[in-house]
Parts: structure tokens; C-alpha cells; sequence
């Protein structure tokens, strides 16, 4: 299936820090949307990463790992924005395990 530009923007918005979980959450919950794998694959990555930083973030080395997950959240958006699927460590193969993506 083809990755249109309206892909692509819902893939970054699902990216940006603070909006991005509720936009991943419309995302995942709008028929029309969550049948498009590219922004399905990105929500659900958002979502997963969004988990694991207020998890860490509860047990106090969340913090500085937030400062940092900021700017690479934000280095994400522009890549989902790019076109490109990227994965991440750990996450994007859990998530891929499950059958989430």
C-alpha cells in the first residue's frame, strides 16, 4: 500500500512529544485510519514508547531519560514525516511479537 502525505503527517503527529499518545490513540480508533499501516506501525511504536517513559519516569530515572526522549521523539516526527519506518530497540520488535503491527 502506498504511504500518502496524509499518512505521513498522522505517522509524525503520533510522534510529538506530549500530543503524540492521544493522536496515536484517534489514530488506532478511527476505522479508516488504523487500516493503514504506516500510521498504525508509528501509533503504536508512539504508543509503546510513551509506556516505557512514564514507567521509567515513576521509578525516578525517568527525568533525564524524558529530556532525551523529547529530542529523539522529535528527530521520530521528522523521519515518520520522511516516509520511513524506522524501528526501535526492544520496542518495535515487543510490539511486533504481539501482532499489535
Amino acid at each position: 500500500m502506498e504511504t500518502t502525505s496524509d499518512d505521513k503527517l498522522w505517522g509524525a503527529l503520533s510522534w510529538v512529544p506530549i500530543i503524540g499518545p492521544i493522536v496515536a490513540i484517534v489514530v488506532l480508533l478511527m476505522e479508516d485510519k488504523k487500516n493503514r499501516p504506516f500510521m498504525k506501525y508509528h501509533a503504536v511504536n508512539s504508543l509503546a514508547v510513551a509506556v516505557v517513559i512514564a514507567v521509567t519516569s515513576l521509578v525516578g530515572i525517568g527525568l533525564c531519560l524524558g529530556a532525551i526522549a523529547f529530542f529523539v521523539q522529535l528527530y521520530w516526527a521528522y523521519q515518520a514525516y520522511q516516509g520511513q519506518m524506522f524501528e526501535i530497540p526492544l520496542i518495535t520488535d515487543f510490539v511486533k511479537k504481539q501482532g499489535w503491527v
